[in-house]
């Protein structure tokens, strides 16, 4: 295989856009860190106290992770410049070069991306909340299809994604959901997705193939164990148990497992299902609390600097962010950016990349939505 005429610059770019990131990459700072973690990983009586080890330990693995990836970089950028050269004599080496070229350039699309996170919490892991909205028993379908879309889209970020909480429509898909995604930047891309979703099909479940619109809507909220300026007393919480309504074997629905937690003074409730023990859902509750306030702090702030910018429209939370058209035409759009596509079905199975990028490019310019419709779900 012939070597490309565009390999050259590409590889010339790549070299650039790799340069453009070592500030972001902080190798040498990495380096210092990782030694001075090993360190303290090997100290005498490290693993005394669990919970510091663990947070340790965590960081050890991000920081070595993210100084893999540097290394790889420049390592497969170096190789790039070897094959090149040599390729022009034998035909078999340019087979290589190119594949190697495209993961190269994927790679640092990926760094690119993570520079454009800059929120206190964009780095952690993310609570996802999904609730039907206006449309009846189509609003609960739309509203399981758009869980699946986001959990997929998780996995395919590898993500790891934990069901929570579930509660089912009266004849199809879900009232409401929750669940959790780990990961490096969670929270700081699940914010693109934030906002009511629109969809417009055929409906199934009416008798006269009527067109109908259904509405869901998608809360994110930051997974933390507390916040430091918040006390959440005993008697600010009202707690009650129920069966759990999921998988789990034998357990469910023989003792009152899941846990549901709501917060009296902000009306915030959560609820989780997912542990076989109520000590161990209450637990999980309420770090969804805290996420669920500190969410509620991060709207209350973006809505007074809109207030003092003399900005009437809905900061996001509430806004109708994206339009999924099934009939008479298939197209989603996303109403911020203005990015659309005539696919429909690999979106609703997780290909939300483009949308998503493109919302953080349009955050990280400064630059206002356009086009955003308000709506509620």
């Amino acid at each position: 295989m012939a070597v490309p005429e565009s390999a050259p610059q590409r590889i010339a770019d790549a070299r650039r856009r790799f340069d453009d990131l070592l500030p972001h990459l902080r190798p040498s700072e990495l380096r210092e860190r990782v030694a001075e973690l090993e360190q303290a990983m090997g100290a005498a009586g490290f693993w005394d106290d669990q919970e510091r080890a663990t947070k340790v330990n965590s960081e050890h693995s991000r920081a070595s992770s993210k100084l893999q990836v540097h290394d790889g970089l420049q390592s497969d950028l170096e190789d790039l410049d070897g094959l090149l050269e040599l390729a022009e004599e034998d035909d078999d080496l340019g087979a290589e070069l190119v594949p190697l070229l495209d993961r190269v350039e994927q790679r640092l699309a990926g760094l690119e991306e993570e520079r454009l996170f800059t929120g206190e919490y964009d780095a952690g892991d993310a609570l996802i909340t999904i609730n039907a909205g206006a449309g009846g028993t189509d609003a609960q379908d739309w509203a399981e299809m758009l869980l699946r879309m986001e959990m997929k889209w998780a996995e395919s970020r590898g993500f790891k994604v934990d069901l929570l909480e579930a509660s089912a429509g009266e004849q199809a898909g879900i009232k409401s959901a929750t669940f959790k995604a780990e990961g490096d930047h969670a929270y700081g891309l699940f914010c693109a997705e934030r906002g009511v979703h629109r969809l417009v099909r055929i409906s199934p479940y009416d008798s006269q193939g009527r067109r109908q619109t259904a509405f869901a809507g998608l809360e994110v909220a930051p997974v933390v164990d507390e916040i430091g300026d918040v006390e959440i007393r005993d008697e600010d919480l009202r707690v009650d148990t129920y069966r759990a309504s999921g998988a789990g074997g034998q357990h469910v629905n023989k003792t009152d497992s899941a846990v549901r937690l709501t917060h009296l003074p902000t009306g915030i409730v959560v609820a989780c299902q997912q542990e076989r023990s109520q000590t161990a859902n209450k637990v999980m509750a309420m770090k969804m609390l805290y996420g669920k306030i500190v969410e509620q702090k991060e709207r209350e702030r973006a809505e007074e600097i809109a207030k003092e910018k003399g900005e009437s429209q809905d900061v996001g939370w509430g806004s109708q962010i994206r339009s999924y058209v099934l009939n008479p035409y298939t197209m989603v759009k996303d109403l911020r950016t203005g990015v659309e596509t005539g696919n429909v079905q690999p979106v609703l199975e997780g290909a939300l990349d483009e949308f998503v990028r493109a919302w953080l490019l349009l955050q990280a310019s400064g630059n206002e939505p356009e086009g955003a419709a308000s709506g509620s779900a």
